[in-house]
């Protein structure tokens, strides 16, 4: 398998939605792209619970991910300063953040206020140089504006066990009326969670949105490895809804005037479901899984309506298996893992190094793999086509280059009633890598293959003559 340096060095933006093929991005040379990678949440901003802990190695992280063949990364910008649902310490802490912090006064976290009118250049310099350096690296990054875990309260309600103070997030929020110097208030209800912050409630509010999101499109526009997404599992509400669409909207808008134009992501909210995703302007997004939708088990194919990346963060949190990647990428999926960065086992939550995790390696191989078959195909002429395959999963242009995935161990069938001539065949193991070739066989009927190795197994078949 070809990593980036040895294929495509450097992006090749900006990304479009292929006009043949509406599942993949198009770069500018016209190639339809597999989107792939693992995503962690400190590779823009930093999270400590102090000040002696290490600074997170974003250059070891784009070592790992250009190791592992991957070109894709959530970017992940957040929005408060100190608390988070998932810590009783009281001492995590986010920083940088959009906005300075000047005082005059101290903010509830126990340092100076913020002024919403002056920008903290720290935050959009580092912006511009990680997401710049990524794409010298063959590394595109979707730039998140927003997050749902950094208003609200994430997890069962009511839990007065952990809806405590030191787990609320919106206490550190720089729109608490209690941390900013301009008369904000995020909360007008007296919620104590400030879910009023991601609606069009107070146009006040909506403008700095408006004024956050100019800024970040003139720090990145004339980057080529953008793309964008409004806000990480944000509410559920009608209202934020609405107000994703809007910052959609006004993303396009903004960049209309632009050198670049990039595409503009939404990603499931939480506790959500998919069809504001599906029915919304958004140019790609990250669904949930569903009963009626099992993009975890048994993904539905993508029909083009929408680029789907498929994202672990949505449908585990933490999770993932092998098979599921071989799964959605015949399905037309992008695959992404949100990739951990806390011990496996032990109590201490925060931890830098996540690179060592035994239980994600496998799905993050594999992620470089179906990202290897992807720039051997014509990707830009396959779709997804179960009925092709006994095994129900299969991506394929008919007459000239099928890929099927056998999740578990035994024959199945191709039908290759479509195509004329021989075909070559070549098996992959999923798990070793090791790639075995396979007898020609005569095309023209079903032909049954079996894999000459125990366990799942993917074959590629393509056209030797016609």
């Amino acid at each position: 398998m070809n990593t980036p340096s040895e294929s495509h060095p450097a992006t090749h933006g900006p990304l479009r939605v292929h006009p043949d093929n509406p599942r993949y991005f198009a770069a500018a040379d016209g190639r339809a792209l597999l989107l792939t990678g693992s995503h962690t949440w400190a590779n823009w901003v930093e999270h400590k619970r102090s000040d002696d802990e290490p600074d997170f190695d974003y250059p070891a992280y784009l070592d790992f991910m250009v190791a592992h063949n991957h070109n894709f990364m959530r970017f992940w910008g957040w929005e408060h300063a100190r608390w988070a649902t998932w810590d009783g310490s009281g001492s995590f802490r986010i920083r940088p953040l959009p906005y300075a912090r000047t005082g005059p006064g101290t903010a509830l976290d126990g340092w100076p206020k913020f002024d919403l009118d002056r920008f903290d250049p720290e935050y959009f310099e580092r912006l511009r140089t990680r997401v710049a350096e990524a794409g010298r690296r063959g590394i595109y990054a979707a730039v998140k504006l927003f997050d749902g875990f950094s208003v609200g309260f994430k997890g069962p309600r009511p839990d007065p066990e952990r809806w405590v103070p030191e787990r609320n997030p919106y206490r550190g929020h720089p729109f608490n009326a209690a941390n900013n110097i301009n008369g904000i208030d995020g909360d007008p209800e007296g919620t104590g969670e400030g879910k009023a912050i991601h609606t069009l409630r107070d146009p006040a509010i909506t403008a700095r949105h408006e004024a956050y999101a100019a800024k970040v499109i003139d720090t990145v526009n004339d980057l080529d490895n953008v793309l964008y997404e409004i806000c990480n599992e944000s509410d559920r509400m009608p209202e934020t809804i609405e107000w994703q669409y809007h910052m959609i909207e006004y993303i396009r808008q903004y960049e209309a005037g632009k050198r670049h134009r990039h595409p503009v992501g939404m990603t499931v909210p939480y506790p959500g479901e998919n069809a504001p995703l599906f029915a919304g302007p958004a140019d790609w997004i990250s669904p949930n899984a569903s009963e009626s939708e099992p993009y975890r088990d048994d993904p539905p194919p993508a029909d083009g309506s929408k680029v789907i990346i498929s994202d672990t963060d949505h449908l585990w949190g933490h999770g993932g298996e092998l098979a599921w990647v071989w799964k959605s990428f015949t399905r037309g999926l992008h695959v992404i893992l949100m990739d951990p960065w806390e011990p496996l086992q032990g109590s201490d939550l925060h931890d830098n190094n996540f690179r060592d995790h035994p239980t994600w390696e496998p799905i993050r191989r594999a992620m470089g793999h179906v990202r290897g078959f992807a720039e051997r195909m014509n990707l830009a002429a396959c779709t997804p086509r179960p009925e092709l395959a006994s095994t129900r999963y299969a991506l394929a242009e008919p007459g000239r280059e099928c890929l099927v995935y056998q999740p578990q161990q035994g024959a199945f069938d191709v039908d290759l009633t479509e195509w004329q001539g021989t075909v070559s065949a070549e098996w992959f193991h999923p798990h070793s890598a090791e790639s075995t070739p396979a007898v020609p066989v005569k095309a023209g009927t079903q032909v049954r293959f079996e894999a000459p190795f125990q366990g799942d197994a993917v074959l590629f078949i393509r056209a030797e003559s016609t």
